[in-house]
């Protein structure tokens, strides 16, 4: 599917303030859609290009949110650097072994990893966990191995992992639900750089699709944070409607790239 080219680019913006909204109103898993967004509503036609143009995309805002966490002190630093640091090595072999899957094989993966995603976003998360949490060697050796297999997966589909990094940092730390929302950042915005750097060396980025996407993330994001505000006691519905969402998108990618 294409489209004119005024017409792509305003679907683009619009499709990333979608992503950037998600992501804020929602706290989490907005960026499973940014491939999808790419590829039915945007038009672009090469599915590693989608992939490399969307990592690049959920990077840059992943640290424009960072910044917003850190100032207001959500950030567990030191966790988040091990954590973030062995996911890079994790991402950096998933893009690659990416590259290596047929455009649409790599698609139907995709599909039944959204299907894991909307299901993982029903089971509702706990907010325990230790808000004061210092990193130990025993916290560091289990967040460097769940940072890599993290990292791995990442790159591989090209996406944030928000998803994964999240419940992630809290096993691997034992932080708060807080904490490990703000540290996920830091990872996500690395494996995503990574991922983009990666297919970026092989021309797999649309630049121009990539900056209208990220300016309306950015838009989006902005808006969503004060919408998330009015909309926190009502969280638990829509992380459930934004579930049954990747759902249907899901059915829709996996039957579009079901092998014959």
């Amino acid at each position: 599917m294409t489209f004119d080219p005024g017409i792509a680019d305003l679907l683009a913006v619009l499709s990333g303030a979608m992503v950037g909204l998600t992501l804020a109103v929602v706290g989490g898993g907005g960026s499973i859609l940014a491939v999808p967004l790419l590829l039915y509503v945007v038009g672009v036609a090469n599915p590693h290009v989608a992939i490399g143009t969307g990592a690049l995309a959920v990077s840059v805002n992943a640290f424009a949110n960072l910044i917003a966490h850190s100032r207001a002190g959500n950030v567990k630093w030191p966790c988040a650097v091990v954590f973030g640091g062995s996911g890079v090595a994790g991402a950096f072999i998933g893009s690659i072994l990416g590259k290596l899957v047929d455009g649409q094989q790599l698609l139907f993966l995709f599909g039944l990893v959204m299907v894991a995603v909307a299901l993982a976003m029903f089971w509702p998360r706990k907010t325990e966990g230790d808000p004061n949490v210092r990193i130990t060697p025993a916290i560091a050796v289990r967040l460097v191995a769940i940072g890599l297999l993290t990292g791995l997966l990442a790159g591989f589909f090209g996406i944030g992992g928000g998803f994964l990094i999240v419940p992630g940092i809290m096993v691997g730390s034992g932080m708060a639900m807080l904490n490990a929302v703000g540290s996920s950042l830091f990872s996500v915005g690395a494996f995503g750089l990574t991922t983009a750097v990666s297919y970026a060396a092989d021309g797999l980025v649309d630049w121009r699709i990539a900056g209208e996407f990220i300016l309306g993330g950015l838009g989006g994001g902005m808006a969503g944070l004060g919408l998330a505000t009015q909309l926190s006691a009502r969280k638990g519905l829509l992380n459930r409607v934004f579930a049954g969402i990747v759902l249907a998108v899901a059915a829709y990618i996996i039957w579009r790239s079901f092998p014959i």
